[in-house]
C-alpha cells in the first residue's frame, strides 16, 4: 500500500487527525492535507467532523453547567443549615434563661399533655438535668 492510499484509508476509515497521521507516517501534516484536499471526500469528511466536534462541544458545555448548577445548590444548602444552626445557638447560649414555655416548643418530643392537669409532664423514662421542667402549666395568661 503506497503512502497515499495509507493517508486517505488512515483518515477517511479509521478516522484519524492529521496530525496523527504525519506522525506516524514520519511525514509531514502539509503533506497529509495536500493529499486529502486532492481527494473529493474531503469536504463532506471534514464537515462531517466539524459538527460532530459542535455536538461534542455542546454536550460538554451543558454538562459543565448542570454540575455548577447541582455544586451551587449543595452550597446554597449547606449556607442554609449553617445559618439555621448560629441561630439556634444564638438563641440557645444566651446569658438569659428561657422560659418553660419556649423550652417546651423546642423539645416537644419528650413532653405528653395531662388533660386532666392541663399541663405538659415529662415522659417517662426520658434521664434529664436538674434544670429541665419535668411539669410545664400551659395555663392562658
Amino acid at each position: 500500500m503506497s503512502k497515499l492510499e495509507e493517508i486517505k484509508e488512515l483518515y477517511f476509515n479509521k478516522q484519524y487527525k492529521q496530525k496523527e497521521i504525519s506522525d506516524m507516517l514520519n511525514v509531514s501534516k502539509k503533506y497529509v492535507s495536500k493529499i486529502l484536499l486532492q481527494d473529493n471526500r474531503y469536504k463532506k469528511e471534514k464537515e462531517r467532523r466539524k459538527e460532530l466536534s459542535k455536538q461534542k462541544h455542546k454536550e460538554k458545555t451543558i454538562n459543565y453547567i448542570k454540575s455548577k448548577r447541582k455544586i451551587k445548590s449543595i452550597d446554597i444548602a449547606y449556607e442554609q443549615l449553617k445559618q439555621m444552626h448560629i441561630q439556634a445557638s444564638k438563641e440557645l447560649s444566651g446569658q438569659r434563661n428561657i422560659n418553660n414555655r419556649t423550652y417546651k416548643k423546642w423539645n416537644s418530643s419528650i413532653y405528653r399533655y395531662n388533660e386532666r392537669t392541663k399541663a405538659y409532664h415529662l415522659k417517662k423514662g426520658i434521664v434529664v438535668g436538674a434544670d429541665v421542667p419535668k411539669k410545664i402549666s400551659w395555663k392562658s395568661y
